[in-house]
């Protein structure tokens, strides 16, 4: 089973990480994957509306307060990318950044 994690912590990287989504659930549509999404990529993400990647958002709450925003309902947040990170690696998913 593939879980991937891929972190997108800019505007580019971003826009790269919902293709590389698709790409991959096109490749291999049983993968758990999410993009952990922190700094100025933030301001992006909560303005996202396609649920198939919407669904997949982990937001950092460190990003989100910094900029003075919020997570739309129902997308995921974290504490702290850094962490949110770490601990997925240590569950066994990979890592990739964006």
């Amino acid at each position: 089973m593939i879980r991937l994690m891929i972190h997108a912590p800019t505007e580019a990287a971003l826009q790269r990480a919902q293709s590389n989504v698709r790409n991959l659930l096109k490749a291999a549509p049983e993968a758990q994957v999410e993009i952990v999404v922190n700094g100025p990529a933030a301001a992006i993400a909560v303005t996202l509306h396609d649920e198939a990647i919407r669904s997949r958002l982990v937001l950092c709450c460190n990003s989100l307060v910094n900029q003075n925003l919020e997570a739309p309902d129902g997308v995921r947040t974290t504490s702290a990318a850094v962490l949110h990170i770490a601990q997925q690696q240590a569950a066994g998913w990979a890592y990739m950044r964006a």
